[in-house]
């Protein structure tokens, strides 16, 4: 898919200042219950209130409507910035042809699943005497731009201790709304308040914009200090210190952007957004605005190798809710609370270039074998931090193995989710797991689930190891598949098993290139023009080269693969190697979760 990032675009020459930039630029703030997505222009074109599948304000990013911009007035212009260390604060750096401007932006903690708080700080390194233009605009356009707001209204209001300040007010769409730190803004012709405020060097604006439900309406502050300085504690209490990793400020980074999906109901959405392509004109868009629990069994296994930090307990506790409700009949994913995830559905938007307008996921009806298998590593990797002794995880870890003595047999949808077979992953994956479970369980208790291990892993090799000792992807399909990579990393097999390696060197020879790996063939072409290569695979590959003993080839791959994304150092789930672009949604939940637990493994 080609996309083109401009270094400039002017509005006079017949842009209206809204078309897309390329995945790769935009930067993501989260506080786990929504996310959005900022352009380096400080175009805010995605956010979704006030959760993460409540239909958007802002929709600019798949061709919808909603506007809130901030930026220098100057459009002769270069950008560029960074998040501050271990959180998910951005901070963008524009140089025009007068003037420094520095902005930080992020959502405020901790966060309130009715009330979202934006922060948006403005301020200016060097400028002319005179000062320097930074021009705003909000138009919100609930309902993905179908709902009405009502017109804006400006009143008084006392901000902390301060004297009383202009608010802009606003309702629609179930949705009340509050801005402040923008006094000389104006609403035009179709609603959208508009403004040009100008800062002298070593000057600073706040901007606060509160979206809120009718029930939260007046639950907090506009202050912009406070908020900032507890945004700011939270961060540094929330994320771990990585220094001994492998890559720490990435590790961290990875931390923070798993923190930032995860919700306080214990859901960690997939990703920020929906229907962003991942090849264009292939049909694959989808929503990921919810919660996988084996991307959420991903995360918690990372975060497990690396301490007993909170998001394992959030990954522990919201899995094993939904195990104690649906038992055998659990779905693959749920909204981040915990409920069924709706049908997928038209929006009659255009899309982003070469991808959809599409809002819910028929995955959430699926059945995946896998998950279960998923959830019992977890369960043996938290069992290592006092998990196993709480007693709704080990009634929940029955119900599991449960589940995979009564259902291993039928086919099932798999971890990519395709048409229901026999599929050669899924059947390791509940391997590795009933084997990691057995291994934390007292000696009475580990038989069974070591014997069910035994039985799948002997019907598994009779129906699926090829002659050549190499794992085909499926019973009726010989072709190899990268998802392999991981139950092998975790020891599925005795050390001793020859498959493991050959299937290793199977991949590498047809599914990898240029350091990085594709899921499977779809078909004769070649594969990147099928799909980009994809990160997830390229983190497995390098834990199981690490688990065959090979650590200078282990780096190679994770550092090849860490190198796969754009100025915001954020990951999709697939990578467009020759034209080094992402693809699909932003930010991919479980492609940070397996670099974080790459850089503690590799670090041991």
């Amino acid at each position: 898919m080609t996309q083109v990032s401009p270094s400039r675009r002017d509005e006079p020459d017949g842009s209206d200042g809204t078309e897309p930039w390329a995945l790769r630029d935009y930067a993501f703030l989260g506080d786990g219950e929504r996310g959005a997505l900022v352009s380096p222009r400080g175009e805010l074109v995605w956010l979704c209130a006030p959760r993460w599948d409540s239909d958007a304000v802002f929709s600019q990013l798949i061709g919808g409507a909603g506007q809130y911009d901030v930026r220098p007035a100057d459009n002769w212009q270069v950008s560029g910035g960074f998040y501050e260390n271990g959180t998910l604060v951005r901070v963008s750096r524009w140089v025009t042809s007068q003037a420094v401007f520095l902005t930080r932006e992020a959502l405020a903690l901790p966060s309130d699943p009715e009330r979202l708080v934006l922060l948006r700080q403005v301020s200016v390194e060097c400028a002319p005497s005179s000062g320097a233009g930074v021009r705003l605009a909000l138009d919100p356009r609930p309902g993905f731009g179908h709902a009405e707001l009502g017109g804006w209204q400006q009143t008084e209001e006392r901000i902390g201790a301060g004297d009383a300040a202009p608010v802009w007010t606003s309702s629609g769409g179930g949705l009340r709304l509050r801005w402040s730190g923008a006094p000389e803004a104006r609403q035009d012709a179709d609603g959208a308040l508009r403004g040009v405020f100008t800062l002298r060097e070593g000057e600073r604006r706040d901007l606060v914009l509160e979206i809120s439900t009718e029930r939260a309406v007046g639950r907090g502050s506009l202050e912009p200090h406070g908020l900032w300085e507890e945004t700011l504690r939270r961060w540094r209490q929330l994320v771990p210190d990585c220094d001994s990793l492998l890559a720490p400020r990435d590790a961290r980074k990875a931390y923070a952007v798993l923190h930032g999906l995860t919700s306080g109901a214990g859901g960690m959405a997939a990703a920020a957004t929906t229907s962003l392509p991942e090849h264009a004109g292939e049909g694959r868009n989808y929503d990921y605005r919810y919660a996988w629990l084996r991307d959420q069994c991903y995360a918690g296994i990372a975060v497990a190798a690396h301490g007993p930090h909170p998001l394992l307990d959030s990954a522990c506790d919201f899995v094993t809710a939904r195990i104690l409700e649906d038992g055998e009949a659990l779905c693959p994913a749920y909204t981040v609370t915990g409920e069924p995830v709706p049908a997928e559905r038209s929006l009659g938007l255009r899309g982003y270039p070469g991808g959809s307008d599409r809002v819910g996921n028929q995955a959430g009806r699926q059945f995946q074998l896998d998950t279960f298998g998923e959830v019992l590593q977890l369960y043996a990797a938290a069992a290592r931090h006092g998990h196993l002794e709480n007693r709704d995880v080990r009634r929940a870890a029955d119900v599991a193995v449960t589940a995979v003595e009564h259902n291993w047999r039928r086919p099932e949808a798999g971890l990519w989710e395709l048409e229901e077979r026999w599929w050669t992953h899924s059947r390791l994956s509940v391997v590795t797991g009933l084997r990691s479970l057995a291994a934390q369980l007292p000696e009475r208790a580990a038989g069974r689930p070591r014997a069910l291990a035994d039985a799948v892993l002997a019907e598994t090799r009779a129906r699926c190891l090829r002659p050549d000792g190499v794992w085909a992807r499926a019973a009726d399909d010989r072709d190899v598949d990268a998802a392999l990579l991981l139950p092998l990393a975790r020891g599925c097999l005795p050390g001793d098993d020859p498959s493991t390696a050959r299937t290793v060197a199977a991949v590498q020879q047809e599914l990898s290139e240029d350091g990085y790996v594709y899921r499977f063939r779809h078909d004769g072409r070649p594969l990147a023009e099928a799909e980009g290569a994809f990160l997830l695979c390229g983190f497995m590959m390098s834990l199981v080269t690490d688990h065959l003993g090979d650590r200078p080839a282990a780096y190679r791959w994770f550092e090849r693969n860490r190198a796969a994304y754009g100025p915001p150092a954020l990951y999709a789930e697939e990578f467009g190697v020759e034209q080094r672009q992402l693809r699909g949604n932003l930010p991919q939940a479980f492609v940070h979760a397996l670099l974080l637990e790459s850089a503690v493994r590799l670090a041991e």
